[in-house]
């Protein structure tokens, strides 16, 4: 074993590049300022709440002109040009991460009366396969769903699917490139065809089945031709659709007269007699209806215009509420469905030490799944609130896709950490016997990484938590290659779940942290509340605290750290490049959001005013203005390295965010480290990517990272999966 494990590490790290090309001074840079492709600096001024702000770049915001184009493909050039010398360790990285990525792998179970569903990936297929097994879980299952199939090079993809209450429908979304401009199918999982009914503009949908499946309420945005320009993601309304009839005479249940930026979903609830009406006014707060099946009823309201998350479930005439009401880490509580608003609320089981993260009604139990200083407990509880047992889970990690029925005997799920490949389990409620189904391997043996939980302090003393990863034993003598990752935004929680991309920089020795900065929901409302709006800088210091802990602890050293976050995250990494460009080597910002005084003007733009701010208010655009990465960018600095990626179809963040901070970082170093961008066709925020894609694009992003942080020493052509395979048996 230990010689197999050896052999393994010792791949890995003496995989090398004969000759890089760069200059001789530095690995990092060449001697002189790169010859970046021209940009014009416009003169553009506004006059914004008494402030005069530049804006020398908005002509990139205009993605289908000519100068914008032209300029796309030269900084494309420039990124496939600097990179070059640097392409055997990324075929090398990328066979590397072809082999952790191409093991087999099934998905928790997802329970539908007698059939049961899950997820699958093959090999290096580019997309996850939808089974279905009859009578056991664990029984021959037959292919329902194949995105591999709906395009021949994976750039068509599947957004979502929703089975019928007996299994034997699947209503499910297809989009192209990246997109997810969703278009609804739905399928007969027994002959494999698909029904007639097809929906366009469903992107991001929820469908509520009908109790005998001869229906569902969903959520449609409109067709983009049909309202104001650059409003197609809003008007989102909830209709009903009879199978078999045209979805333009589907009777419309909800929206009209609603706030345009309202985003309704229904829910069908657990009877299968009600339905569920949730939308978020912003991330910090919700709105909750409830109404029957029948599409004749109205929605009445559960909780309406009051600062709390809530969502519920309906079983036996009992409406099962999982509420941040007066309770910033959740409590249970119940009402009738005839009187189901917070006057009737009844405390079931109340706030826990950790947050209730989700709850489920099985088999007569209420399964809690809390999450305690960043990872998972399941507690399980009778109807009428009472403790009855914690499920013991493998170890300080993540539980995922939890499933169940309300008259079932079995709990699913799936369990995975930093470096432990998800498994999945089925929990008996009647032995409390914890079975495992199915175990994803790794090819390689990471049982020389161990992973640490460190709290540090921030810069208003506020403890933050941070997950270390690194080879046993690592060096505190501060020469450690180190990433550090965070996102702190919208209530998000990053929680230790396995991540295979990682593996070949902690094989190199590389040492990867996760920070929980504030504005994420690790730890409940009030750590998104001190993150967000006028509190957002206070995430930022908290990734700064994060990286003075690990240099402070003996990791690593500015020289040695490097940055990495997306889309909200990208926009941590802005700040950080703005904000303390002497605390990082290099950054990766991806899909980021970097122009905060226009942000909302674009994509989604408009819906993230609560999360933070709005510049048309005074108050609020100075919150903004203080931060705005592309606004605080200073000629002369020293900037580190920055690989700003984005995509031509991201239908979230606009591309001009990152094509407007890497020319004004561009214009404005004085160091000779590359500011380069990458914009990505046929792609949009991240969703749906197909493997290959992934693959590639993230060999590029490593050897960027790993080119900078030295790292890539007489790095050559490394192995293929067979040779893994090989020393594995060995």
């Amino acid at each position: 074993m230990k010689h197999r494990k050896a052999l393994i590490l010792v791949m890995f790290a003496t995989i090398a590049l004969a000759s890089t090309g760069l200059p001789s001074c530095s690995l990092r840079g060449g001697k002189t300022k790169p010859a970046y492709p021209p940009a014009e600096a416009s003169g553009a001024v506004d006059l914004l709440h008494g402030q005069a702000v530049s804006d020398s770049f908005r002509w990139l915001e205009d993605s289908n002109s000519i100068e914008t184009t032209r300029w796309v493909r030269r900084e494309n050039s420039l990124t496939k040009r600097t990179l070059a010398p640097l392409e055997q360790a990324r075929l090398s990285i990328a066979k590397e991460l072809e082999c952790v990525y191409s093991v087999d792998s099934i998905s928790a179970v997802h329970p539908h009366s007698n059939r049961y569903f899950t997820t699958r990936h093959r090999g290096l297929s580019n997309h996850n396969q939808v089974y279905m097994a009859k009578e056991d879980p664990t029984g021959i299952a037959s292919l329902v769903l194949d995105p591999n199939a709906f395009s021949t090079n994976g750039a068509a993809s599947l957004d979502w699917w929703y089975p019928s209450p007996d299994g034997s429908l699947i209503a499910y979304g297809r989009s192209n490139n990246g997109s997810e401009l969703s278009t609804l199918y739905v399928r007969n999982v027994v002959t494999g065809e698909d029904l007639p009914d097809v929906i366009p503009f469903t992107q991001y949908c929820r469908v509520a089945w009908n109790p005998n499946g001869t229906g569902f309420y969903y959520n449609r945005s409109p067709d983009p031709a049909t309202v104001p320009s650059g409003e197609g993601n809003f008007h989102m309304r909830v209709y009903y659709h009879a199978l078999g009839s045209p979805w333009q005479q589907d009777r419309n249940i909800w929206g009209e007269g609603r706030p345009i930026d309202e985003e309704p979903r229904p829910y069908a609830t657990s009877d299968g007699k009600h339905v569920l009406l949730n939308f978020y006014r912003d991330p910090a707060r919700n709105d909750l209806f409830l109404k029957s099946m029948n599409p004749e009823e109205p929605f009445v309201p559960v909780i309406d215009g009051e600062q709390a998350i809530t969502t519920g479930d309906v079983f036996n005439g009992t409406l099962y509420l999982r509420t941040n009401r007066d309770a910033p880490r959740f409590r249970i509580c119940t009402a009738t469905v005839d009187q189901p608003g917070p006057k009737s609320w009844h405390e079931l089981i109340g706030q826990q030490k950790g947050v209730i993260s989700d709850f489920l009604v099985v088999g007569g139990r209420i399964v809690l799944h809390i999450v305690e200083d960043v990872h998972s407990r399941l507690l399980l509880y009778d109807l009428q609130g009472n403790f009855l047992s914690e499920v013991q889970l493998p170890g300080l990690g993540m539980v995922a896709d939890l499933a169940g029925g309300p008259e079932s005997s079995d709990l699913f799920f799936s369990y995975s950490s930093w470096i432990q490949p998800p498994v999945s389990f089925r929990y008996s409620l009647q032995s409390g016997e914890l079975d495992e189904l199915w175990k994803t391997d790794c090819p390689v043996d990471l049982s020389d990484f161990v992973t640490k939980q460190i709290w540090y302090s921030s810069a208003d003393g506020t403890r933050v938590p941070m997950f270390v990863i690194a080879r046993r034993g690592v060096p505190l003598d501060g020469t450690n290659p180190t990433l550090l990752y965070g996102y702190g935004g919208f209530n998000v929680s990053l929680f230790p779940s396995y991540r295979p991309r990682i593996i070949p920089f902690l094989l190199r020795g590389g040492v990867w942290a996760l920070a929980n900065i504030r504005g994420g929901g690790e730890m409940g409302q009030l750590w998104h509340e001190a993150g967000r709006r006028e509190n957002k800088q206070r995430s930022f210091e908290d990734f700064y605290a994060a990286a003075e802990a690990l240099i402070a602890l003996g990791y690593t050293k500015p020289r040695y750290l490097a940055c990495k976050g997306g889309s909200n995250g990208g926009l941590l990494i802005g700040a950080a490049i703005t904000q303390r460009p002497d605390l990082f080597q290099a950054a990766l910002s991806q899909v980021p959001l970097m122009d905060m005084l226009r942000f909302n003007l674009f994509g989604m733009g408009a819906q993230w005013v609560h999360e933070y701010g709005d510049p048309n208010k005074r108050e609020e655009f100075a919150w903004l203005r203080a931060y705005s990465p592309y606004h605080n960018v200073v000629d002369g600095t020293d900037y580190p390295a920055v690989l700003l990626v984005t995509a031509e179809a991201d239908n979230r963040v606009h591309p001009c965010h990152a094509l407007k901070m890497a020319a004004r970082l561009q214009q404005a170093t004085s160091g000779c480290r590359p500011i380069l961008i990458r914009v990505e066709g046929k792609a949009g925020h991240g969703a749906g990517k197909p493997l290959n894609m992934k693959i590639h694009n993230q060999s590029e992003d490593w050897v960027f990272l790993m080119w900078q942080l030295g790292m890539l020493n007489g790095e050559t052509n490394g192995d293929d999966c067979s040779s893994w395979s090989r020393s594995r048996e060995q």
